[in-house]
This record gives C-alpha cells, structure tokens and sequence, in this order.
C-alpha cells in the first residue's frame, strides 16, 4: 500500500457514456471525495472521467451542496479550470454530514426466500453506525473471532433535503443522489445474539460508499439499475433494483412518517439473492485476504480487500 495514497487500488475512470435502462446519457455530474481518510477534498468527474479538486470552490460535498441550490450551483462551474487530481489517488466516502444511516431488511423476494422468511408486509427498518462508514476501495474488516461476515450489494440513496410526512409522489425530489454500497454483516452478531439487527451490522468498514455520489436528474429510474457481487472473482449476487419489494420512492415517504430525514442521510435499500448466509449446500463466509467487489451499475464499482480487524 501507497501510504500517501492510502489505497491499495487505483481509482478506475468511467466509460465515456452510461446507459440507463433505453436512454442514454454522455456523462452523469459524479462528485467524490478524495485524499486521505479523515483529509479528504471534494472533487467532481469531468466528461473524460478525470477527477477535478473542488476545494478552492466548496470546502467540502456537505448538506449545503447536497440542497438542490448547491448542486445547480456546482453544473455552473468549468470544470476543465479546475486542477487534476492524480488517477491512483485514494476516493472516500463521497459526501459528509451523514447523521445517520438507515437500511431496509429483505426488500427483495428472492433475498428474503433464501434467507427463510416471508416477504414483510411493511419495509423492516434499522440502523448502522455512522462509523461503518468507509471509501470505495479501503480494507474491509473482518471483527475479531468473527466467522459469519458476510456481503450485501446495495442501491445507497442519499437525502438532499429536509423530509418529514412527505407523499409518495414527492419522494424523489428529496433526493440529492445515489451511491454504491454494500451493507456488510456479521450474522452471528445481527441473529443469534438476541436484540436487533444493528448489533451484527455496525462493525468499523461495515458500509463502504462510493465511488461517486450520482445526482438525482442522472438516475431517472432509481428501479432500473443492475447490481452485483462478486468475491475472488466469482460472482454470487447478480440483481436489479425492479425486483425491490418497497421502491425507493416508497421507502423515503414511509420512513419520513417515522423521522425526519435530513440531507446528508444516507438509505440502503435492500440486497438482492445470493448472500454468502443463503448459499446452498453451505453458507460461505468472508475470511481475511479476500478480494471483494461490487457494484450498481451506472454508479461506479468497489473493490476492497479483507484484513483481520
């Protein structure tokens, strides 16, 4: 590892057009945070996939950007004035001033049916503590005495403004972005230690984000991205968010019955089949030197490496 770099994987520049669904777009406005972990700068991908330093413009992509005015703010700049930050440069979580993380249980059919219980009738909420929180490609950490770590592909939404008691119909425009992520668990931690899930889910490095947060007008169908999983190459979770049991939009409004939902939030929406507890004949679990990757497609892929905690 590059200590100054601090990643031991090279950030990988996106294709020069991206297809959602039948449309297509030539670039979406990608914004990241980059530098060392706790140091990090903004930053934005230009057309070419080139990341520029936004930090004589912003000092960083928090709540203020995340507002609909901050973003606009940021399509008006020129972006080819702005300096060139280095390609192997290590990317962070892409956005701060997450004051919480909330996730949904089994909102997949198929996720739900390996896992051997019914589909719920209501989203299952939960939380995973904001220190969970890490970059694209930083090591993921197994816990100490841990046997079940597992991986859980994931559309990341994050909240740009303010929602309590919203409709349905709403619900988007409350959106700033959406983000890979992968909801790392410790299963004997989230099931046979009693209590809730949040136990089993909250571990450091247990919610990497990234590569980019995608701004909300590049993803007209949050329920119409592919998604997948793979560790040392093979792959085990192969999705798409149209399968989702509670769509994105229904999720926000229901949740903003319960809490408010501020910008910065951060939702993980569910997985899809294919988690190492759910395998047949015998569930398969992560251990310390493995390679895993992942992605929602259009949104930038992961890749970590798992060390010992």
């Amino acid at each position: 590892m590059d200590a100054e770099k601090g990643s031991i994987f090279p950030f990988r520049a996106p294709p020069r057009k991206i297809v959602y669904g039948k449309v297509e777009w030539e670039s979406a406005m990608k914004l990241v945070r980059w530098g060392l972990s706790g140091l990090e700068k903004p930053g934005i991908l230009d057309q070419e996939g080139r990341i520029r330093d936004l930090s004589s413009v912003i000092p960083d992509i928090n709540r203020l950007i995340l507002s609909e005015s901050g973003l606009n703010a940021l399509r008006r700049i020129h972006l080819a004035g702005l300096p060139e930050v280095p390609s192997e440069t290590r990317l962070g979580v892409p956005f701060t001033g997450t004051g919480k993380i909330i996730a949904i249980g089994l909102n997949y059919a198929d996720h739900a049916a390996e896992a051997g219980l019914k589909t719920p009738a209501e989203p299952i909420v939960f939380q995973k503590a904001t220190s969970a929180l890490c970059g694209p490609t930083d090591a993921l950490e197994i816990p100490r005495g841990s046997e079940k770590t597992d991986w859980e592909i994931e559309l990341g939404v994050v909240i740009g403004k303010r929602a309590k008691y919203i409709a349905e119909a709403a619900a988007l425009d409350h959106v700033a972005g959406y983000c890979t992520t992968n909801d790392l668990s410790e299963r004997h931690l989230q099931i046979e230690r009693g209590g809730q899930w949040t136990k089993g889910k909250s571990h450091d490095t247990f919610c990497p984000v990234g590569p980019w947060l995608v701004t909300r007008d590049e993803v007209p169908d949050p329920q119409a991205l592919d998604l997948w999983c793979e560790i040392d190459g093979h792959r085990y979770q192969n999705g798409t968010t149209r399968q989702m049991i509670f769509g994105v939009a229904h999720i926000i409004a229901y949740l903003s019955q319960m809490m408010t939902l501020e910008p910065g939030d951060l939702i993980l929406t569910g997985t899809p089949a294919g988690v190492g507890m759910g395998l047949k004949p015998a569930p398969v679990f992560l251990k310390p030197g493995q390679i895993v990757a992942c992605e929602v497609v259009g949104l930038g892929a992961q890749r970590h490496l798992t060390i010992s905690a």
